[in-house]
């Protein structure tokens, strides 16, 4: 189970990477199209759009990154408030919780991708593409989070009997 956790977080690792060459681009088209409109009065009309997409796109990539780093968002005060084993139960239920919304993620949202697939829907405003493209992502990312949940857990049922390290900002 350690060598599979540490091949996938290899792959969350080079998913991170993608993102941030992603925002490396989006940074070069976004100065670009600033440029071009304060310099010859026409800039890329679909720089904000791709922006968009862009900031959807970085935060599937690096949703799993961050949970395995311990550093997504969350409500830490209690975890430092309560006894160890309570808090590191409180870690294993947020885990199984976590692990099953990401599940239901999955189903809903591989239904929509696959429904939009269907329907031929499209996506129209300054680029037209089918919608399915935006969607596809999503179930794809929730089953890495499902599957960082299970090494979470995996790594909570395996160490001491107290919150985690990286779980809480305030000591």
């Amino acid at each position: 189970m350690n060598r599979l956790s540490l091949a996938f977080g290899r792959l969350l690792d080079a998913l991170a990477i993608v993102a941030a060459l992603i925002l490396l681009a989006m940074v070069i088209v976004v100065t670009a199209d600033i440029v071009l409109r304060n310099t010859v009065s026409g800039g890329l009309t679909w720089a904000n759009e791709v922006s968009e997409y862009s900031l959807y796109l970085m935060t599937l990539l690096t949703a799993p990154w961050l949970l395995r780093r311990g550093q997504h968002v969350r409500l830490d005060i209690v975890l430092t408030i309560v006894p160890p084993r309570i808090a590191w139960l409180m870690e294993a239920v947020g885990d199984l919780l976590g692990f099953c919304i990401s599940v239901i993620l999955v189903r809903y949202g591989a239904a929509m991708a696959y429904d939009s697939w269907r329907l031929g829907a499209i996506t129209i405003k300054n680029l037209v593409f089918p919608e399915w493209w935006l969607l596809a992502p999503l179930p794809i990312a929730f089953v890495l989070l499902a599957i960082e949940f299970v090494f979470r857990f995996d790594r909570l049922l395996r160490g001491e009997r107290a919150r985690r390290i990286e779980a809480t900002s305030v000591s």
